[in-house]
C-alpha cells in the first residue's frame, strides 16, 4: 500500500514522504469501521480518553478491522467493537461507504456502517486497556450533548458532524 517512501516505522503507524508530501498510514492494512447505531429514538455514543488530543473525546463508537484478526470483516468487527465499547449488539449491520476523515495528512480511512436492530447485551465500557463511557442521547438533542461536552473541555471527533449536519444546514451550531 506504501507508496512513498518510509521515513519513519513504528508497531502500529508509518509515516511516508512521497514527493514533498509527508503522511501518516497504519501498518498492516489495518482499516476502521464507525458505527452509527440508535436506541430507542437514541443516539449511541463513546467518551474515551485519546491519547495523542491528552484528553476524553467524544465519538461514534469504532475499532479496527484486522487489528486481531487478519480475516475479521467489516460487519463482523462493528459488531464485536459494539458489544464491547457500548454493551449492545446489532441484528443488522449495513455498509454505508468508505470516507477518510483527514486525507491531507493521515492515508486511513474507515468504513461507515449502521447498526440496527440493537439489543442490550452487556454494560461495555471496553477491554481492561480502555475506560469508555456509554452516552445514549435523544437524536433531537445531540446538537445541546455536544455543546455541553465541549463546554467541560472534551474533544469532539469530526465524525460527530453526521449528527449535527441538520443543526449546520439550519442555523447556527451549538459553541460555548
Amino acid at each position: 500500500m506504501t507508496r512513498g517512501v518510509v521515513e519513519w516505522e513504528g508497531k502500529y503507524i508509518r509515516v511516508v514522504r512521497e514527493g514533498r508530501w509527508e503522511y501518516v498510514e497504519r501498518c498492516g492494512g489495518v482499516h476502521a469501521v464507525v458505527i452509527l447505531a440508535e436506541y430507542q429514538g437514541k443516539m449511541v455514543l463513546v467518551e474515551q480518553h485519546r491519547v495523542p488530543l491528552g484528553r476524553r473525546c467524544l465519538e461514534l463508537p469504532a475499532g479496527l478491522v484486522g487489528d486481531e484478526d487478519s480475516s475479521a470483516g467489516v460487519e463482523d468487527t462493528a459488531i464485536k467493537e459494539l458489544e464491547e465499547e457500548t454493551g449492545f449488539t446489532a441484528a443488522k449491520v449495513e455498509e454505508l461507504g468508505q470516507f477518510h476523515s483527514s486525507p491531507g495528512m493521515v492515508a486511513e480511512g474507515f468504513t461507515l456502517v449502521r447498526a440496527s436492530g440493537l439489543s442490550r447485551v452487556g454494560e461495555g465500557g471496553g477491554t481492561e486497556h480502555e475506560d469508555i463511557e456509554v452516552h445514549l442521547v435523544p437524536k433531537g438533542e445531540v446538537g445541546g450533548f455536544v455543546a455541553a461536552k465541549r463546554s467541560e473541555g472534551c474533544a469532539i471527533d469530526v465524525k460527530l458532524l453526521l449528527l449535527l449536519a441538520s443543526d449546520l444546514l439550519d442555523g447556527p451550531v451549538h459553541r460555548p
